[in-house]
């Protein structure tokens, strides 16, 4: 561990423009669960996709029952000392620019100030129809206030659901016909959480602004990410074919193993705190 501490200081000593990309791994030392297995198998079901958000009213009801039971976990969460060392390593001059595929705000609320949030902000909802963003704590107290039989919690002690890291919660329940969806309060609108879901894609001027970040840097650090989505390996991959540095800090398999030069296998609240 002591050699691998060393091979990264000596990394980010030598490339000036180090861009971090972060996934789940980096958020569960805040409480927050992870996606993947350590063989980058995704646990639970499967993520509800897009199209069928926005085309389907029952696939809303759903996923907002889901949201109102999973949301309070990420809402309680807290960036973790990973987190803040990747800030102040930024302000000290030590890396380039944050990533991340995490829509948990932590970097945010840690310190981080050049930064993308690839996938969004699950602490925003926006409206579909009038582009309003509506902050995620006013319409988690709509639905509370307008759903209480499905609260995730109550008088008789009901057992919280666990939460995903998008804000989704392990939920299942017979009946969703009788959850009253939120609307915009501006327009009536149909809401839906602030984040790319799968499916979608990333709004192409983010996608330019990633994109001009990786291209700035002359190296790459993954951290807490498999990589097993193609909107975050895209980076490791287009570090390799321009010859930059790739390091990671990981906890088991990422897809881009074979384009690492340094991996660390231990968690990143762990490590990122020792490079400071």
């Amino acid at each position: 561990m002591n050699q691998d501490i060393e091979q990264l200081k000596i990394f980010l000593q030598r490339n000036k423009r180090v861009l971090v990309l972060t996934g789940a791994g980096l958020s569960t030392a805040s409480g927050i669960p992870d996606y993947r297995d350590k063989d980058g198998v995704r646990r639970g079901r499967n993520p509800i996709q897009g199209p069928d958000f926005r085309q389907s009213e029952a696939v809303r009801r759903r996923y907002w029952a889901r949201s109102m039971a999973g949301y309070p976990t990420l809402a309680g969460a807290a960036p973790n000392a990973g987190h803040r060392a990747l800030a102040e390593l930024e302000a000290g001059g030590r890396i380039h620019a944050v990533i991340t595929q995490n829509v948990d705000g932590l970097h945010q609320r840690a310190g981080s100030r050049r930064l993308i949030e690839l996938h969004g902000n699950i602490h925003g909802v926006l409206c579909l129809d009038c582009r309003k963003v509506h902050p995620r704590t006013a319409i988690q107290q709509w639905l509370l206030d307008a759903n209480p039989a499905f609260a995730p919690t109550g008088p008789a002690g009901e057992v919280v659901p666990e939460a995903r890291p998008d804000g989704d919660a392990e939920l299942e329940l017979d009946e969703f016909q009788d959850f009253r969806l939120p609307h915009c309060g501006a327009c009536g609108g149909v809401l839906q959480p602030d984040v790319i879901f799968f499916g979608d894609n990333i709004p192409p001027q983010r996608t330019a602004d990633a994109l001009a970040l990786a291209d700035e840097a002359d190296a790459v650090l993954v951290v807490g990410s498999s990589l097993m989505v193609f909107s975050g390996y895209r980076f490791a991959k287009l570090a390799a074919q321009t010859n930059k540095p790739i390091a990671a800090i990981n906890l088991g398999k990422t897809r881009a193993d074979d384009l690492i030069g340094l991996k660390v296998e231990a968690a990143a609240v762990d490590v990122l705190p020792l490079l400071l």
